[in-house]
């Protein structure tokens, strides 16, 4: 029998159908796969070995009697963002240190609804904020690829980069992640896994750990583009309890498959070329375009002005959001406590405690574009800037086109601990360059591996759409999935 871990969603979601499998036989596997692989990846801060277990068991009862959801019986993994009830919740963060939940987040209690089984909790970025996933608490996770001819550990991308490496070593089927700036579309291009973000609004961002709260947006990472589809069809609801998200149909987006992309208009945008962009990145974009080409779509070259702003206006906003929303982790309710003389020296030792690096310097950026005196000439002037990205898009999309592609990232996966990134934190933001400006302006963009570059890692090349039409996004990335193959890395766990 194939091993079953290597089964997309797709597949496994047949084999399950057929009785060929059980859930409970898909889900053991994961747990064997997990307890192998977990301490050379470390993409698990939490695994609920029992918990999948009953519920893979309670899974394939339901399908006896005749019950389906949409994701019977398929093990996947939760980001540590995501509010599980009863379960580890902590953002892979120090300061809220033992904190399980009372409830359970939209996104996931839609997945259960539908029939999935939690294999446990993935690590990140201490509250998603990084491009490594280095930030976390539990210590960095290590991608599943290496460069050829070396044994050198690589970074997963962030913040998802638990999700994108249990994805791509097969310690799930799928899962769950978020996107800030980047954190599912760059993860996913490092690892040759396929990560969308959905148009802001698409899903609900209620018991998601908030970041940057006009920015977050929850997604899946997986194997291929098939199961992006079917996992967004579970994860997507409008829902009471976000008042962003929004009351829209949600599509069959697996049946956009296959469909043909003749006379779609692609744009091109020739901001993305920026200054010292590798030769191998400019050749994958080439190589993207020759492909729609040839399957018939309309490439077109587009202007988006005010792409050079993004970064730094993204860099005034999301950090001013994350001071804002991490100003409820106190050590008073729940989480980590340091004692003090008084109060103000409790939450003060235990905030300096509770916090990392990278998540201190987020918010001391935030504090202070928020302060008076500056808050009109930071944080209001970004918020301009980002009114003119969006309609920079708006433009393009009002001149009829349907897509956008670009690179996902500026480079392959880099190293754990790399000394120039370390020494400048803007290099580390760098990464984000080809992603923030879909976040700033609430549209939809996804990731799919794309080619390898000179040292055989995975390249992703990026589509960004129109509002609420993912779809024409699954339809156009599965034509570069075809020509261009799927990745898997070379098990050395």
């Amino acid at each position: 029998m194939t091993d079953l871990t290597s089964l997309t969603l797709a597949e496994a979601r047949s084999e399950l159908a057929s009785g060929a499998i059980t859930s409970v036989e898909l889900t053991g596997a994961y747990v064997a796969a997990i307890e192998a692989a977990n301490a050379s990846i470390n993409a698990y801060v939490a695994v609920t070995s029992e918990q999948a277990l009953e519920m893979a068991k309670a899974s394939d009862a339901r399908r006896a009697s005749g019950q389906t959801g949409a994701l019977e019986g398929i093990p996947l993994g939760i980001k540590d963002l995501y509010a599980t009830e009863g379960v580890h919740t902590q953002a892979c963060s120090h300061i809220l240190d033992g904190f399980q939940p009372r409830y359970e987040s939209t996104v996931t209690a839609n997945l259960w609804a539908d029939g999935a089984v939690m294999l446990g909790k993935l690590n990140m970025d201490e509250f998603a904020m990084g491009s490594s996933n280095e930030s976390s608490y539990y210590g960095p996770v290590i991608n599943p690829w290496r460069a050829e001819g070396s044994t050198a550990d690589l970074v997963p991308g962030g913040s998802s980069g638990g999700s994108a490496a249990a994805v791509a070593a097969n310690l799930c089927v799928a899962a769950t992640a978020t996107d800030t700036g980047g954190s599912i579309r760059q993860p996913a291009a490092f690892t040759g896994t396929v990560g969308i973000k959905p148009t802001y609004g698409r899903c609900s961002r209620w018991g998601i750990v908030a970041f940057a709260s006009s920015l977050d947006q929850a997604g899946p990472i997986t194997r291929d583009v098939r199961d992006a589809a079917i996992m967004l069809k579970s994860m997507a609801s409008v829902d009471d309890k976000d008042t962003t998200s929004v009351d829209l149909p949600v599509p069959d987006y697996e049946a956009s498959l296959g469909q043909s992309v003749k006379g779609l208009k692609i744009g091109i945008p020739r901001e993305y070329r920026v200054e010292g962009m590798p030769a191998e990145i400019e050749a994958l974009w080439q190589q993207g375009i020759a492909w729609l080409k040839d399957a018939g779509a309309e490439i077109v070259d587009i202007e988006l002005p005010h792409t050079k702003y993004a970064l730094p206006a993204y860099y005034i906003v999301a950090p001013a959001e994350a001071s804002s929303n991490l100003a409820r982790y106190d050590g008073v309710r729940y989480g980590l406590r340091e004692q003090g003389r008084d109060i103000t020296d409790m939450y003060e030792k235990t905030r300096a405690a509770g916090f990392g690096t990278e998540v201190k310097r987020r918010i001391m950026i935030g504090t202070y574009v928020l302060s008076a005196g500056y808050y009109d000439a930071y944080y209001l002037r970004a918020q301009k800037v980002r009114t003119l990205i969006k309609r920079d898009f708006e433009t393009a999309f009002h001149d009829g086109i349907d897509a956008i592609l670009t690179p996902a990232t500026p480079s392959s996966a880099f190293g754990i601990a790399d000394q120039e990134m370390a020494a400048d934190p803007v290099k580390m933001y760098l990464n984000d360059i080809f992603t923030v400006t879909v976040n700033m302006a609430g549209l939809p963009g996804l990731s799919v591996p794309a080619g390898r570059c000179a040292k055989g890692l995975p390249l992703g090349l990026q589509l960004i759409g129109r509002p609420f039409e993912e779809e024409t996004l699954f339809r156009t990335a599965h034509v570069i999935e075809q020509a261009a193959g799927r990745f898997s890395p070379s098990k050395w766990w």
